[in-house]
């Protein structure tokens, strides 16, 4: 049972997109004009092999999701080795990709990721979630992204490289920089993914993010997603887990009761040395039926 403000029934007892309603047409066209130079910045890590992922296997949270595999099923190699074209001197190459997005790869978690009791979002069934995948509020309900995004770069702000391990962004730090409108997507920067490549122990020995009190301002402002750049949205703890109790688990704030999606693991330092606070936000997960989550490529135009 939800007992503090929440989205429950807000845009209709049957939905599953949450607060992605407030993206309308008329939203939509507005966040274009934060556009002003046609400049194209990528905001994904890139998906590598299994040994040079920031996510070891060792990491509480981590068990039972497999690092991205990604492998060649035809290559230059076949060819060298006697296997015949394709056609008249045609060659192909080809792969697969084997990936989890939580936790691995720069992704978004659909409404049906996290939950408290037995009622998902807006109070559909939880059991609807099932080995097949899930029936009630999956990936696929997300469709496109388009949206003004604001970037809360709390480290530049402060005037450090990367937040502190143990820093919890309070609401009054996000204020100091931008107040969000009503379906924005808030760019959280904690700075963190550049300590991977001093230390991959030292980047999971510990995480900054948003503090309870900052993702409750955040769905008081109607935003319509949360990204950052760290693993959680939230901090995390020594041992790879949040700090906080269920009532204020970030995720249970946001996707559970305000039907927030979330978006972790971004890459936003070439986004952070161009100074811009707002830019046009795009995003389209994989059309995954019944997914909890898909791996993303999330793209500020500038």
């Amino acid at each position: 049972m939800v007992h503090e403000p929440n989205n429950w029934g807000r845009f209709g007892p049957d939905d599953q997109r949450g607060t992605l309603n407030l993206l309308t047409p008329s939203v939509v066209l507005d966040a274009l004009r934060a556009a002003t130079t046609g400049e194209v910045l990528s905001l994904a890590l890139p998906i590598r092999g299994a040994t040079s992922s920031p996510a070891p296997a060792t990491v509480p949270h981590l068990r039972g999701r497999p690092l991205p595999q990604h492998f060649m099923s035809v290559d230059g190699g076949d060819y060298a080795a006697g296997a015949r074209p394709i056609g008249e001197g045609l060659c192909v190459a080809d792969d697969a990709l084997v990936v989890t997005p939580h936790g691995t790869t720069t992704h978004m978690d659909a409404l049906c990721h996290m939950w408290s009791g037995d009622r998902l979002y807006n109070g559909h069934p939880a059991a609807r979630v099932r080995s097949y995948g899930a029936t009630r509020c999956g990936i696929e309900r997300v469709g496109g992204v388009i949206a003004r995004g604001v970037l809360f770069d709390v480290p530049r702000r402060l005037g450090l490289d990367h937040l502190p391990a143990g820093h919890r962004i309070e609401p009054g730090e996000l204020e100091e920089i931008a107040v969000p409108r009503p379906g924005d997507v808030a760019v959280i920067r904690t700075g963190w993914p550049q300590v991977w490549e001093r230390s991959p122990e030292e980047y999971w020995s510990g995480q900054p993010g948003l503090s309870a009190a900052a993702g409750r301002w955040l769905a008081a402002h109607d935003v319509a997603v949360v990204a950052a750049d760290n693993a959680a949205i939230g901090g995390l703890d020594a041992r790879g887990l949040a700090a906080e109790g269920l009532a204020d688990d970030l995720h249970l704030i946001l996707l559970h009761r305000h039907g927030i999606h979330l978006i972790e693991l971004l890459w936003l330092e070439e986004l952070a040395a161009t100074g811009r606070t707002e830019f046009v936000f795009v995003a389209a997960p994989l059309r995954v039926e019944g997914g909890t989550g898909s791996p993303l490529t999330p793209l500020a135009i500038l």
